[in-house]
This record gives C-alpha cells, sequence and structure tokens, in this order.
C-alpha cells in the first residue's frame, strides 16, 4: 500500500509561513493610524442665509402658537398628578396660578416652596413647552402672604367677631341681658 506523501510544517519562525489569520505585530504595524483631518471653524462659521432664516422661521412658529387659560390648567394639573407621590410638590403644583402673556405664576405660601419650584421649575417648563406647543412659557413663583387668621379664644373675641359681622346681635344681647363675659 502506498502512503500519502508528508507534508512539510514550516516552522513558527518562518516570515513566509504565518498565517494571513494572524495579526501582524511588527513595528511599524503597531504605530499605523488613519490620516489626521482638521476642521476648518471657518468652515463652520459658513452657514448659507436661506438655511438659517429657515430655522428661525420654524422657531418662531412653534413659539408662537397661542395657549388657552384651560389648556394651560389641564397641562398643569396633567403634571400635578405625576408628581402627587411626592405630597409637597403636589401641594405646591395645587396652588393657584396666573397668566401674563407667556409667564406662569405660581402662588406661593413660604419660602420653602421657593426652593421646591426651583428644583422643579426646568421640568416643569419644558413640560408646559411640548404640552402647550410654545418654547415662550417660563414659569416664575411669587410669594403671596396669606390673610393672618387671628384665632378667637375667648368669648369675648368669638362675640366681637359675630358683632364685626352681624352689628345687630349687641341690640339683641341688650335686649335679652346677656352676658358674654361668663
Amino acid at each position: 500500500m502506498a502512503s500519502a506523501p508528508e507534508a512539510k510544517i514550516p516552522a513558527p519562525s518562518d516570515p513566509v509561513a504565518a498565517p494571513a489569520s494572524q495579526p501582524d505585530f511588527s513595528e511599524k504595524s503597531r504605530f499605523k493610524t488613519a490620516p489626521k483631518t482638521t476642521v476648518k471653524l471657518t468652515n463652520l462659521l459658513k452657514v448659507e442665509p436661506k438655511k438659517v432664516s429657515e430655522a428661525i422661521a420654524e422657531t418662531k412658529a412653534e413659539a408662537s402658537q397661542d395657549f388657552s387659560f384651560d389648556l394651560l390648567q389641564n397641562a398643569w394639573n396633567e403634571f400635578a398628578e405625576q408628581r402627587k407621590k411626592f405630597q409637597a410638590e403636589f401641594q405646591m403644583l395645587s396652588q393657584q396660578i396666573e397668566v401674563n402673556k407667556t409667564q406662569v405664576i405660581v402662588h406661593l405660601l413660604n419660602p420653602v416652596q421657593d426652593t421646591m419650584l426651583a428644583g422643579l421649575k426646568s421640568e416643569l417648563t419644558t413640560f408646559l413647552r411640548d404640552k402647550l406647543k410654545n418654547s415662550g412659557i417660563h414659569v416664575i413663583g411669587e410669594l403671596r402672604e396669606m390673610d393672618e387668621k387671628k384665632m378667637k379664644y375667648t368669648d369675648r373675641d368669638k362675640f366681637e367677631f359675630l358683632l364685626d359681622k352681624n352689628p345687630l346681635i349687641k341690640d339683641m344681647k341688650d335686649r335679652l341681658g346677656l352676658d358674654t363675659d361668663f
């Protein structure tokens, strides 16, 4: 029987015998890089005026879309519902709001709410701008002083409060001979 001819296995040091699938780690190939390109700043500034004016017109079209107070109130309530799990934020967002052109003014009760609004302002403004399709909307917090309600603890205070509301009570007190100071 004839045997198959033996194939000569080349030695690993033989450069010709190196398989093509292995990378070439020679000194030259290690430092080969893609040709470097530089960006010219003058080319970046060259923009066709036509494209710029189209972009400005498109932005103005988005910014000029009007909205009603009802649409704003609905969007505001929707955002407040998203923040319902944060009770203090939800309470602040439940405060009365006013609209002055594109400014949304939130009536705040104390400085803590002002700080809270500052943390929410960017998210709230973005939400309202997207919902109402008006990029000119700004949210502003305005501290409002609450009417100080004087508590009526004594009977005399309660009687004077009722007397301010209805002066005929004094006449009734005198006719019936009532004493308000027990």
